[in-house]
This record gives structure tokens, C-alpha cells and sequence, in this order.
């Protein structure tokens, strides 16, 4: 009886069905990159901002002053031309009784002088020196409530490790297809309510909740894509669907410049995701899982759809497709650790998820607090992400997935060790250096996807990939407290920290079996199979007795 790969291969790997679905599918890519690093323009740090004072900006109104000489009599000044923007003079200016001159106003309260003033906390807001609003100025993220700017990513990346979970689980129980659009649907719908959120609890929570949403589209898409092609096409799909993520990144810096106001930003890379429920009648439930799921008629019909589309004629027998003969379980954390490989693969690819984010993830918000030109320099950085998909397609089909993802993921981290030990006389070399740590990650970022991918089975590998991508959520939740925090110290520190954490990756990632050239894998027996010793007639060699030992101790069947 053929196999699944058997028959795709008659009817087609990679033919005009799966090229239309995998073009509608990339678009996922772009509208998830959105979310992703949209909050280095929602939350840009204004050019400047101090205490507000009423009475200050009544006389500012009276007087005609810049924002410069009323910001000048609310501040205090410290060391080294510094001011600070928390505080403002403890100064009862008393202008009903006593008008005060334009010229001087301080002459008649200070005489003249400011140094040795009392200052009080902020009481009544702040005034911001921007261009465009921000999440900052709409909800005041300043000085003690700072913090809070790192909570709202950190709240999008927290859904993203629920939605792993959760929209995970359901993919693996329910199907991707209906996964994958109510998924859309709840990130277009939260993404509009937290442009209108009433206030910023409200919008963490929505945001929160687009998490959620978010990461079930962009999972499933990649399960379907990935499970619709054959072995040889598959390392092509997994890299161009994630060039489209760096397309996104590319394309959000030029709807930022354009778009003055966070919620018109926030709109328009929210609303696209309700074009997506028209793939209802676009894309199709996985013929893999359908058969997993014992579903083997409504299978058959869409492997015939695909030969008709590709121009391709099934032979007779394409019916007596093999279907498992294990009974159909519901997917659980346990299936991940049961078994020696298993277990192995689910802990490093768990590393490297969370290394993958947080050193991404903070090269990326770094350009927030060190840019020159945010919007060029972003642009670019997204550019220099391209040449990976280049390097990784050149390689790994010619050295093997391993390779190419130990390098990506030490050379990233011993790139971000050199850009912080060098000076900022020599700024044209950090930039370089931290450029190629930026696309030494986005290569081992790329790569985590597709390996994770070949080293699940079918019936776990939608659930598989989402909990272990769920570690790249948790590593989102720590960068920005890391990034910003660790930077008020130094600016410099976090970079060391990335680079340790790339280091020890790069040796990690060696411990996995090699997964070139290989079908999908569909049972755990299989995946235990992947690097063992081949026998004589050319089938893999494995010890039997070891393996059921740790399956039938579950109660797991083959």
C-alpha cells in the first residue's frame, strides 16, 4: 500500500495547487511581522519630555514662549548639561497677585537664581516634543511608569506562548484549516479595540489577547504549508515563507513614517488579517492530519484536487492510501518526553527558540534607544535579513541543517560579544558587527522553524512546534525588561548577555539527529529511527526492545 509521500509524490510536491496555496499563505508572514516589532514605532521614545506645570504653562501661553523656555523654568538642571525630566521646581509662582515679567519671570520668586531650588515629583503630567503620538505620550510610559512599556510587549509575547498552548493543541485536535482562520479573525478584531482601548490596561489585555490570535495564525500556516509539499520542497517553502516575515519588517517602517498616530499604525496592520477568511474557499484542510485523524475519504479528495490542479493522473491504487494503525490520541506534553529522541530533541529546540527571540528580539528594540535615523536604520537592518534565506538555501542541502544552525547561532552571539567591547569612536564597525549578529540570528531563527518541523511527527508536530516555539514567546517576555533595564546600567550589557546565550546554543544544537533529505516523520518510532545506523538492506537500525519499553510504559501504541 503506498504512503502518504508516495501518492503526493504522483500527484504532485510542489505543483500549481501547492504554489497557489503557499503565495496565500506567505501573506501570513507579512501581517505577523507587524505585530511582531510594531512596538518600536507604537512605543517610540519621544525627542524629549519633562514635568508639565500649570502655572508655567500659563505663562507660556501669556508670554509667547518656546517649548524650549517654558520646559527651561519647569526642570531641574544636573551634572554634565544634563536635566531631569522626572522632577519639576518646587516654585509657588503666585501669578494672580503679582504679574511677573516675560522677560524674567524667576527675578521676582528665585532672585534669579535656580540652583539651590526644592523639586517635587510630577503631579500633573507631562509635556512631550514629538512629531507623532505614541503609546508613551497617550498613556504617559515615563519616568516611574516606564516599566510599562516593556509590559506591552511583553503582554504580546506572553500571548503568543498561550496561544502556542492553547490554538496549538487545537490545530493538532480540531484541524489547522478552522484553527487558522478563527485565529485571524481574533487578531483583526483585538487589533482594532486596542487602537480604541479607554485606557492602557484595557489595551495590554487586547493585546494579550492578539498575541493569542497571532501566533495561531502564523504556526498553522507554516503546519499546512509545510505538510502540503513533498521532502525536497520543503526547505525552499520554510525559508521564502519566512522571507516574507522579513518582507513585513521591511514594509512596517514606511506605514510608520506615514502614519502620524499609533492607532492609525495599529489599525493598519490589524485590519488586513480579515482578508484571510476568504481562504475558507482557497486553502485546504491537511490531507496529513486528515488521514492521522482517520479521515482517509475527505484526504483522498483533496489529494485528487491537488493532481487535477497539477495536471498530474493518480494510478488506481492511490486509494489504498496507508493510513496509521495506531488509535487516534489527543496530543499531550507527556508524547514530547517520553521517548530518548524525543525528549532530547524538545529540550535543545526549546534553547534554541528562547536564544532565537531574545537575542533577535533585543537587536531589533535596540534600534529604539541607539538609532540615529529610526526609520532608515530599521529599514535597513530588515534588508540585511534577506541574504540568510541566501545562505541558508545554498547550505543546507549540501552540509545538512546542523551545521549551518550551529554557526548561525555562535556566530551571532560572538558578534554581539565584540560590537559591546568595542568603543563609539568606532561606530561604523559596531554597526557592521552588530549587523552581522542580526543576520547570524535571523538565519538560526529561519532555520529553527523547518528543523523543528522534520523532527515531529504528524500527529504532534502542530502541537510539537507550538510548544516548543512557545520558549521564543517566554524569551519575548524577558527581552525588553532585559534590553532596557539591563541597558540603564549599561548600554552595552545586554549585548553580553545575547552573546553567551548564542554560544552556548551553537554547541547545543550539534546534539540533534541530521534531517536532510528525509521524509517527514509520522510516528514517534520514526523520529527515534532518525540518525541510527542503517542495516544491511538499507533500513534504519533500532533497538526494539528499548523503544517499547519507554512507549508501552504509556500506553502509547505502533
Amino acid at each position: 500500500m503506498p504512503t502518504f509521500d508516495e501518492v503526493l509524490q504522483e500527484a504532485g510536491e510542489f505543483g500549481r495547487y501547492q504554489k497557489r496555496v503557499f503565495l496565500l499563505l506567505c501573506m501570513t508572514g507579512i501581517t505577523f511581522a507587524f505585530s511582531f516589532v510594531a512596538i518600536v514605532f507604537l512605543g517610540q521614545i519621544p525627542e524629549s519630555s519633562w514635568c508639565r506645570s500649570p502655572e508655567v504653562a500659563e505663562l507660556s501661553r501669556s508670554c509667547g514662549w518656546s517649548l524650549e523656555e517654558e520646559k527651561n523654568l519647569t526642570i531641574p538642571r544636573l551634572q554634565h548639561d544634563r536635566s531631569d525630566m522626572c522632577h519639576l521646581y518646587d516654585i509657588h509662582w503666585n501669578i494672580s497677585s503679582a504679574p511677573l515679567s516675560c522677560q524674567n519671570p524667576l527675578h521676582s520668586v528665585t532672585n534669579g537664581s535656580l540652583e539651590k531650588l526644592p523639586v517635587k515629583p510630577c503631579q500633573d503630567g507631562w509635556v512631550y516634543e514629538e512629531y507623532r503620538t505614541t503609546i508613551i505620550s497617550q498613556y504617559n510610559l515615563v519616568c516611574t511608569d516606564a516599566w510599562k512599556l516593556d509590559l506591552t510587549q511583553a503582554s504580546l509575547n506572553l500571548g503568543f506562548l498561550i496561544g502556542a498552548l492553547t490554538l496549538g493543541y487545537a490545530a493538532d485536535r480540531y484541524g489547522r484549516k478552522g484553527t487558522y482562520l478563527v485565529s485571524s479573525f481574533g487578531v483583526g478584531l483585538c487589533g482594532i479595540i486596542v487602537a480604541f482601548a479607554p485606557n492602557f490596561y484595557v489595551m495590554v489585555f487586547f493585546r494579550f489577547l492578539q498575541g493569542i490570535f497571532g501566533k495561531g495564525t502564523w504556526m498553522t500556516c507554516y503546519v499546512i504549508i509545510t505538510e502540503l509539499v513533498g521532502s525536497k520542497q520543503r526547505r525552499i517553502v520554510g525559508i521564502v515563507v519566512q522571507m516574507f516575515f522579513t518582507l513585513g519588517v521591511m514594509i512596517i517602517p514606511g506605514i510608520a513614517y506615514l502614519i502620524p498616530t499609533w492607532q492609525g499604525i495599529q489599525l493598519a496592520i490589524s485590519l488586513p488579517n480579515f482578508l484571510f477568511l476568504l481562504y475558507y474557499w482557497f486553502i485546504p484542510e491537511s490531507p496529513r492530519w486528515l488521514l492521522i485523524r482517520k479521515r482517509k475519504d475527505k484526504a483522498l479528495h483533496i489529494i485528487s484536487d491537488i493532481a487535477r490542479h497539477n495536471g498530474r493522473y493518480l494510478t488506481p491504487n492511490y486509494c489504498q492510501i496507508t493510513v496509521p494503525d495506531e488509535d487516534v490520541t489527543n496530543p499531550t506534553c507527556m508524547d514530547l518526553v517520553r521517548t530518548p529522541q524525543m525528549r532530547k530533541c524538545t529540550i535543545i529546540l526549546m534553547y534554541a527558540w528562547f536564544t532565537s527571540a531574545v537575542i533577535y528580539q533585543g537587536l531589533v528594540m535596540r534600534l529604539g534607544i541607539v538609532s540615529g535615523s529610526l526609520y532608515t536604520d530599521f529599514f535597513i537592518s530588515a534588508v540585511v535579513e534577506l541574504p540568510a534565506a541566501i545562505f541558508i538555501l545554498l547550505s543546507i542541502d549540501r552540509v545538512g541543517r546542523k551545521l549551518p544552525f550551529a554557526l548561525s547561532n555562535a556566530g551571532a552571539g560572538i558578534a554581539c560579544l565584540i560590537t559591546a567591547a568595542i568603543s563609539t569612536d568606532l561606530l561604523w564597525l559596531k554597526i557592521t558587527l552588530a549587523t552581522l549578529g542580526r543576520l547570524g540570528i535571523t538565519m538560526a531563527f529561519e532555520i529553527v522553524y523547518f528543523i523543528n518541523t522534520e523532527l515531529y511527527p504528524t500527529s504532534l508536530r502542530n502541537f510539537g512546534v507550538s510548544l516548543c516555539s512557545g520558549m521564543c514567546d517566554l524569551g519575548g517576555i524577558i527581552a525588553p525588561f532585559l534590553l532596557f533595564r539591563l541597558a540603564e546600567l549599561w548600554v552595552e550589557l545586554p549585548l553580553i548577555i545575547f552573546g553567551i546565550l548564542g554560544l552556548i546554543c551553537g554547541g547545543l544544537v550539534l546534539l540533534l539527529p541530521e534531517t536532510m533529505g528525509i521524509s517527514l516523520p509520522e510516528t514517534i518510532e520514526d523520529v527515534e529511527n532518525l540518525g541510527r545506523p542503517m542495516r544491511n538492506d538499507g533500513k534504519e537500525k533500532m533497538d526494539a526492545p528499548i523503544l517499547d519499553s519507554h512507549l508501552k510504559s504509556d500506553g502509547v501504541r505502533f
